[in-house]
């Protein structure tokens, strides 16, 4: 357990943490988040023990190992998935420890160390080393390539793999999904709910919280406040203490109005009912989650366009590539105003070659690609970011814009995207990745565009910043494309998805949920069809077989070893619940003096139900794994 009790951290003039205190578990799954600056990073570095508490005192279990994702990569010869397996010390070390052995022909030191690295399942760690960079978006050819022939996205990746790979009682993760797309996300989402230990994220990523954590705590004016919930529950339970401040009122009820506005006007669009229904339950989740974010520094909209011309853009037979790869072909497309489309694919599908085409940055290698001269485009790429002038400040790459504009009229304009005061005065170049994405932003919606391109607009930028664009886009006039694997903003501001894969582009009948199931049955297909191409003389002898069969029940044992443990908190927390209900059943509980008592049973009730569901839903994803691997297993001997 995790103990910090009345801590205090300083970093320069500033207090990030004033005398407060937290308790983790083990075993739990924690969301921290809070605005850029407010010390969360600071706390992951506390927990590594790479800084010291000014006051009070932090406890860690002195025999847990912690893992987090090292910031940098080295330009190494070393092949991707031996870089992985080099980030396992404990694996590295005993290796070291049982080739000096060997060397120096010390038997009994070569049994106990050879039991050792089986005992930290040290003989499977490359296969599994491979599968998590599967996941991860790296092929064979690519797990062998070297460390320096990836980029500093895929570098990046190459850490996260590292982290995962690792035994540790408490992972510390911090913007994991910032460099990954959709599909990545999605199963890095599902790798982090079956991981056993504690777990401490910090994401920007509103779903993926949702998706992994039963907890949250939001850094606030130096005080660690505790949230039970995931991060959607903690939205409402803060927009409940937010709505108490009169002062706020107003706002919130512009902000209400303002999406009730866009539900309105997107109801009666029948011809797309599935994606529809998704974004209207987006919509309406988002009018009980805005109040948590009326007091956010940023708050912005797209300028009217000056025109919105028919069509904006077309294409008729268009191919696409680098050199002699092709990448799309024989694309059919046309854009106009009004039109708000999700591009959905797997990784290297071509969804930013695509972009990219509709932009100008690559002209097509076929077909026709026609712009109206009256488009005007407005691009963001990660990119874009390296574009800005580094000595200059936020207000003079705007006056290069609006040369005519008064100054004041142009830092009250880069307030709204948080360069307030001085900040709108500095030099760009010690700016963080999130604040130079808002400066792009900001240039970008300055020029009033009537085609939005955005490619991936919400890495680095944090939650408050992701609500604004949000918000802005749902008022934006024009057309736009977006790529993003941020499924909040993909819900709450598309009306239709269009799907690139196998080189072509089509529209997808469905919402992000159809889509998930899409990437879950192209895998298995996949799987399958390699399945099918073994030939007969690749059938496993019996012993082979009783070997495979080994190894799975290995595999299994710890999943089945969970299960049970759910099934014992299910009914753990089905006996709690039964009692405390029976408790609630007798009327004199709810007599005036017992107000005390039956507060308590009814928050003991509230518990009792929320644990028995988690129980319930881990007990279902257990038994569906072990299907799943079960018939994995089995389709491997099938003729």
């Amino acid at each position: 357990m995790i103990t910090a009790s009345s801590i205090t951290l300083q970093r320069g003039t500033k207090v990030l943490l004033d005398s407060t205190s937290l308790t983790i578990h083990p075993g739990q799954k924690l969301g921290l988040v809070g605005q850029n600056g407010c010390g969360k990073s600071s706390l992951f570095s506390l927990l590594r023990n790479e800084l010291q508490v000014d006051g009070g005192e932090l406890y860690l279990p002195s025999n847990w190992q912690i893992a987090s994702v090292a910031q940098e990569t080295p330009a190494l010869d070393t092949p991707a998935i031996d870089y992985v397996i080099e980030g396992d010390v404990e694996y590295c070390e005993l290796q070291a420890k049982l080739e000096r052995a060997e060397q120096q022909g010390e038997g009994e030191a070569i049994a106990l160390l050879h039991g050792q690295l089986d005992a930290i399942g040290g003989y499977q760690i490359r296969a599994r080393a491979a599968e998590l960079l599967a996941g991860l978006g790296f092929d064979e050819p690519a797990q062998a390539s070297p460390v320096h022939s990836f980029s500093g996205g895929w570098r990046m990746r190459l850490n996260l793999a590292q982290a995962l790979l690792c035994r540790s009682d408490l992972l510390l993760l911090d913007e994991p999904t910032n460099h990954l797309d959709l599909d990545t996300v999605v199963w890095l989402e599902q790798w982090l709910r079956r991981y056993p230990g504690t777990l401490v994220l910090i994401s920007h990523d509103r779903d993926f919280l949702d998706n992994i954590v039963g907890r949250i705590v939001h850094i606030e004016q130096a005080t660690l406040n505790d949230y039970t919930g995931n991060y959607s529950d903690f939205e409402k339970q803060r927009a409940e203490k937010l709505a108490q401040q009169q002062a706020l009122h107003e706002k919130q009820v512009r902000e209400r109005a303002h999406m009730q506005k866009f539900v309105d006007r997107f109801r009666y669009k029948a011809s797309k009912a599935k994606q529809a229904q998704s974004r209207l339950k987006a919509l309406e989740k988002m009018t009980l989650i805005g109040e948590a974010h009326v007091d956010s520094q940023f708050s912005f909209s797209f300028r009217e366009p000056d025109s919105l011309p028919l069509p904006l853009l077309t294409m008729d037979e268009v191919t696409a590539g680098y050199g002699d790869k092709q990448i799309l072909s024989k694309l059919q497309f046309n854009l106009v105003p009004g039109s708000r489309i999700g591009l959905l694919g797997r990784n290297g599908a071509g969804k930013s070659t695509f972009i990219k085409l509709l932009s100008k940055d690559l002209a097509p290698q076929g077909g026709e690609l026609d712009i109206n001269p009256k488009a005007q485009v407005g691009y963001f790429a990660q990119h874009q970011l390296e574009t800005l002038r580094l000595d200059d400040s936020p207000l003079q790459h705007l006056q290069r814009l609006a040369p005519d504009n008064t100054e004041q009229e142009l830092r009250n304009y880069l307030g709204s995207f948080g360069f307030h005061g001085d900040k709108a005065l500095d030099k760009v170049a010690p700016f963080s990745g999130g604040e130079k994405a808002r400066l792009v932003l900001a240039l970008i919606t300055w020029q009033k565009p009537n085609l939005l391109l955005l490619d991936e607009p919400t890495n680095h930028l944090d939650l408050d910043m992701r609500h604004a664009l949000t918000m802005a886009l749902q008022n934006f006039e024009g057309a736009m494309v977006v790529v993003s694997h941020d499924r909040a903003l993909l819900r709450a501001t598309t009306d239709e998805f269009y799907l690139v894969s196998d080189g072509q582009l089509s529209p997808f009948n469905g919402d992000l949920d159809d889509y998930q199931r899409w990437l879950s049955q192209a895998q298995a297909n996949s799987a399958k069809s390699a399945s099918e191409s073994k030939t007969a003389s690749e059938a496993p002898s019996r012993k082979e077989l009783k070997r495979l069969e080994a190894e799975h029940r290995q595999t299994l044992a710890p999943l089945r070893k969970q299960l049970n443990k759910a099934e014992a908190e299910m009914e753990r927390w089905q006996t709690a619940l039964e009692e405390v209900e029976q408790q609630l059943a007798d009327s004199s509980l709810y007599e005036a003096k017992n107000k005390a008592q039956l507060q308590e049973s009814l928050e003991r009730q509230r518990e009792a139900k929320q644990k028995l569901e988690q129980a319930e839903g881990q007990w279902f994803e257990l038994e569906e794994e072990i299907d799943a691997l079960n018939q994995q297993f089995s389709a491997q001997f099938a003729d």
